[in-house]
């Protein structure tokens, strides 16, 4: 069995920087058309300027004759100007901004603290430059309980938000939850959309502790209850175009997630558009699934769809146990297991 799609985009990618980056940009382009590269770097990826020459690295570290385009983003912080804005308008590089809440996530200490103290004129003008504002969607109290973080975020930031800016894009990232699911489709199409990973449709909080700690299953935002999983895959493979395929592939070398403080973050890059299909076709619903890879993300960014073709065919495959590099290893997702389904390029 083969089922033949529009080349996919991936809307939410860790490409890292320095021996990271030229270890793992190869899978993403391998597999995809573009991509929206996340700015958390250290220093964070905060100016057009930092953003152009963070791409030129991107660019360097790709395959010969690789057609991979990374589209890049800006780093919101307390201090960031709206001329930044329209700087990043103008450079024809920078395609949205990222929100992160001040220390909820891998290397977010320099993000926003108070978002509509600090950060609205910013957010005013990237209505009129009609500049997306990707947001991590935790809050970071340390008295509001880490499996709630979402759902409080989208009660006391982002609803208040949408209803003081109704005009800005915004992308709700790597939801979790089922709060998250009814949020979204609660919004006005074009205007509120959502990223959606593989390990948020394929697992759940169990899979952090079957059979001991598992390091390489955890990810910020944090796996859910079942529940909320089996509500993001009704949602994705329902046919809405309010979600959209976006890994959070997030690399960390082996002795960073194997340790008594370990980094959040999956590595689903190799595998991800086989986990894709695995989702739709155990969904039944595999003639939803280009619109997820393919469609929704463009269609929502105002980005032309891709031209180029692949093929994913149903034809097993194993998944390395582990990626061994010159600085040391990184363990992809479902690593050492068996999936069905394979990509293939025309």
């Amino acid at each position: 069995m083969e089922l033949t799609i529009t080349q996919p985009d991936d809307w939410h990618l860790h490409l890292r920087d320095g021996d990271l980056l030229q270890a793992v940009v190869p899978h993403s382009a391998s597999n995809f058309r573009r991509a929206i590269v996340m700015p958390n770097l250290k220093p964070p990826v905060t100016t057009t300027s930092a953003a152009i020459t963070y791409r030129e690295s991107i660019m360097k570290a790709l395959p010969y004759g690789s057609s991979f385009d990374p589209l890049m983003t800006l780093y919101l912080t307390d201090k960031t100007h709206p001329d930044e804005i329209k700087l990043a308008r103008e450079s024809g590089v920078v395609y949205a901004v990222k929100l992160y809440p001040a220390g909820a996530t891998t290397n977010s200490q320099d993000g926003v603290t108070d978002l509509f103290g600090k950060c609205l004129p910013v957010l005013e003008e990237m209505v009129k430059q009609n500049m997306p504002l990707l947001v991590h969607g935790e809050v970071t109290d340390p008295c509001i309980d880490v499996f709630d973080r979402e759902k409080i975020f989208i009660e006391t930031v982002l609803q208040p938000l949408i209803q003081r800016l109704p005009q800005l894009k915004v992308v709700m990232e790597h939801i979790t939850t089922m709060d998250a699911v009814k949020f979204v489709e609660s919004c006005k199409e074009g205007f509120v959309g959502a990223t959606v990973t593989p390990q948020h449709l394929l697992l759940n909080r169990n899979s952090l502790f079957q059979g001991g700690l598992q390091p390489h299953n955890y990810c910020l935002p944090v796996l859910k209850r079942e529940i909320h999983r089996q509500a993001i895959v009704k949602a994705v493979t329902s046919g809405s175009k309010k979600f959209f395929l976006g890994t959070d592939s997030a690399p960390h070398e082996r002795k960073r997630k194997e340790t008594s403080c370990g980094c959040a973050g999956i590595y689903s890059a190799p595998v991800a558009l086989s986990l894709y299909a695995k989702v739709f076709d155990e969904a039944g619903a595999l003639d939803k699934l280009e619109a997820f890879t393919s469609f929704n993300g463009p269609d929502f960014y105002g980005l032309p769809r891709n031209s180029s073709k692949i093929t994913l065919k149903k034809a097993p495959w194993k998944v390395p146990e582990v990626f061994s590099f010159s600085f040391g290893e990184i363990i992809p997702m479902f690593a050492g297991e068996t999936l069905q389904w394979q990509p293939f390029f025309k």
